[in-house]
């Protein structure tokens, strides 16, 4: 079922995880999407993958951190594809991961700025744009710990996620008479690259963290990039069209114990 035919989407952090799940489940569904990350070499994938399955899609160098960045992605993606319809706030950073007692300066701003600041240009710039369309939604990733203290630690990344959640629920509240849907998702523990030893410039997670993991989540497993997906398909297309301002969990039970 093409839900999102004739719809443009933008995904931030679509190289991999669930950005790339989302930009295949988007464009399954009739989207066409424009891919952005940093990870020029995966985003490029993503989209040449994408295309040769007679998918439209189009890969966008973008660093969220940057403004500038922000209002190039968006006037390139109107001059390629003459809309905007659909925003995904999805580009992510591991949490650091100590208590706040640990967490240097350099660390809070990092995540500040990628996990907040980076949604809030990305809402921004795509404004206008999205007053244009008649099917304008805007989806935020935040988390569990946008919403929960989790174990105690990384409070720069539950900081950024809270304020996801909040602003969010603002820019539904400004939009509702205009057209702009806007909604946050809350993965709980999902398996993408962030959450595994091997990620790149990140503190490695262990056995034992993994194990917490799994116990804390009533399903006592890992979610998929395709489940958290399903969930943005959702509220991007007109079966949410009565939805704005609304959290959805995808996260095993986590925040149900």
């Amino acid at each position: 079922m093409e839900r999102l035919a004739g719809r443009v989407a933008l995904i931030t952090g679509a190289a991999s995880g669930i950005g790339k799940a989302t930009a295949e489940r988007l464009a399954a569904e009739g989207a066409e999407v424009v891919i952005t990350d940093v990870d020029d070499g995966g985003g490029k994938s993503v989209a040449s993958e994408l295309a040769y399955r007679g998918q439209r899609a189009a890969y966008l160098h973008l660093d969220v951190v940057s403004e500038p960045e922000w209002q190039r992605a968006v006037e390139d993606t109107a001059e390629q594809f003459g809309r905007l319809d659909i925003l995904v706030n999805n580009a992510g950073v591991r949490g650091e991961p100590g208590p706040i007692e640990q967490t240097s300066l350099a660390d809070w701003d990092r995540s500040i700025a990628i996990l907040q600041t980076g949604v809030f240009l990305g809402m921004k710039h795509a404004a206008t744009a999205l007053l244009n369309s008649p099917h304008a939604s805007v989806i935020n990733i935040s988390s569990v710990f946008g919403a929960s203290g989790g174990f105690g630690t990384s409070p720069a990344y539950h900081a950024a996620k809270g304020a996801v959640r909040i602003l969010t629920k603002t820019a539904a509240v400004r939009w509702a008479r205009k057209g702009i849907r806007v909604n946050s998702v809350h993965p709980g523990f999902i398996d993408t690259p962030l959450l595994r030893p091997d990620s790149v410039g990140a503190e490695p997670c262990t056995d034992r963290f993994q194990e917490a993991i799994l116990r804390s989540t009533p399903m006592g497993r890992l979610g998929r990039p395709a489940e958290v997906a399903a969930g943005v398909a959702y509220l991007a297309s007109d079966d949410a069209s009565y939805v704005t301002g609304s959290e959805l969990y995808i996260d095993g039970g986590y925040m149900a114990r």
